[in-house]
């Protein structure tokens, strides 16, 4: 079996772990964001937001143990970059956060929901990823592009532990004192919660899944490491991916599998397994106009802020806080910031 395709068949299993935790589990920053900021304070419930917090935290050990034993760079990363867009990293993450919110759900939670039956999850599916395109090569390309050359600008290091070291400390106490501090402090967080505590759908959902990003720099950066043909270092991430799987769905014909569409595949498949046999299946349409209008909104809004924030919920949020770098910070800030308009702020939606 040649590199690549070990490669693909490792998106593939790593997909369908995915689907099935994200199914069994619940598994959604924007419910538990949604959750955890509830008008009521009787209806608030942060298990979910928890569950959150221990996917990035052993996103973030189990990466970094990875690069410490391995040859893998995490510097290879799509995130670990030299400069930043001070405008359209956060602006994308903003449009992301409230998109998710419309949306009722990211991209990575719309491919679950259309396993077990949610047509309006392919509406939100179908929406990003022409919209990712769009952004990415298509007509609004050339703007995104005189953008980032008009508020582009030089970070003093790719990652946390690059900044570090330039204070003076070595390779690797720089790397593992933000790594532990910053995994310790969402873990203490998360388990301070007795119902969280008490909830294994949530803590092993989150467990699971923040297992699964060390899982794809494994598979891109160890088994298909190659000199003459190497393959992008990637972990998962849902806003490309959904764009390259409807690409190839029509153009399949002298192309080949990546890694990207067969995690989104294997998501997909994933998730219908686990609800054909809890016998969770169930076709859901809409209910009205309006939750269609929301849910190509949200999705078009995800597409083209996921591109602008280089990553969507799990692709900043995991994969590319768990390499540390300092976009990944700003992103997430971003997201955030754009799911509170939606959830409680000042251009909250009506009905999350």
């Amino acid at each position: 079996m040649t590199h690549t395709a070990m490669v693909a068949w490792s998106g593939l299993l790593l997909g369908l772990l995915f689907g099935a935790a994200g199914r069994l589990s619940g598994f959604c920053l924007m419910r538990g964001l949604a959750n955890a900021w509830a008008v009521e304070p009787a209806q608030r419930d942060a298990r979910k937001l928890r569950a959150f917090a221990v996917a990035m935290a052993v996103a973030l050990l189990g990466s970094q143990l990875l690069a410490g034993v391995t040859l893998l760079s995490l510097n290879d990363a799509l995130y670990r970059s030299a400069s930043l867009s001070w405008l359209l990293v956060p602006l994308g993450g903003m449009l992301f956060g409230y998109g998710m919110v419309m949306a009722n759900g990211c991209g990575a939670r719309s491919l679950v929901l259309l396993g077990s039956g949610n047509l309006r999850s392919f509406v939100v599916l179908v929406c990003l990823g022409i919209a990712a395109y769009m952004t990415l090569s298509g007509v609004l390309a050339p703007l995104r592009v005189w953008l980032e050359g008009m508020t582009t600008l030089a970070l003093p290091a790719r990652d946390l532990p690059g900044w570090l070291m330039q204070g003076g400390l070595g390779a690797g106490v720089a790397r593992w004192l933000p790594s532990l501090l910053l995994g310790g402090a969402l873990l203490a967080w998360a388990l301070s919660s007795a119902a969280f505590r008490a909830s294994p759908r949530d803590w092993l959902g989150g467990l699971v899944i923040g297992a699964l990003i060390p899982g794809g720099w494994y598979a891109t950066g160890v088994l298909g490491f190659d000199d003459f043909e190497p393959v992008r270092l990637a972990s998962l991430t849902f806003i490309a991916p959904i764009g390259e799987s409807l690409q190839y769905l029509m153009l399949s014909t002298g192309t080949r599998l990546g890694f990207g569409v067969t995690v989104v595949g294997g998501v997909l498949a994933g998730s219908l397994l686990t609800s054909l046999a809890t016998r969770g299946f169930a076709w859901q349409g809409f209910p009205d106009h309006t939750r269609i209008l929301r849910s190509m909104g949200g999705g078009t809004l995800m597409g083209i802020g996921g591109v602008l924030a280089l990553g969507c919920s799990i692709g900043q949020g995991l994969s590319g806080f768990s390499t540390l770098a300092l976009t990944s910070f700003v992103a997430l800030g971003g997201i955030l910031a754009g799911a509170g308009l939606g959830i409680r702020g000042p251009l909250a939606l009506s009905k999350v």
